[in-house]
Parts: C-alpha cells; sequence; structure tokens
C-alpha cells in the first residue's frame, strides 16, 4: 500500500514536467534538423581531407 501511495505522490508532482518534455522534445529535434544536415555536410566535404589514405 505505501508503494502505492508513493507512486500517486510522484505521479502528482512529475505530471507537468513529463508534459513539458514530451512537448519540448519534438520542437527541439525539429529545429536541430538543419544543423544536422550542415554537420552532415561539413563532414562529407572535410571528411575525406582529414584522413588521406
Amino acid at each position: 500500500m505505501a508503494a502505492f501511495i508513493l507512486w500517486c505522490i510522484l505521479f502528482v508532482l512529475c505530471w507537468p514536467l513529463a508534459l513539458l518534455v514530451a512537448i519540448l522534445v519534438p520542437i527541439l529535434w525539429i529545429l536541430g534538423i538543419p544543423i544536422r544536415i550542415f554537420g552532415w555536410t561539413i563532414r562529407s566535404l572535410f571528411g575525406p581531407s582529414r584522413n588521406p589514405s
């Protein structure tokens, strides 16, 4: 019974944080797409010149 009460307290205290994360993570992922594309481009341009073997 104590475990159930502790789970209920955890749910009440942490649901706003979980909701905020569930909303922000996809937004940050979408905003990070241009940065990843830029990184792929730079890596493909300068990658072969870093290790000429």
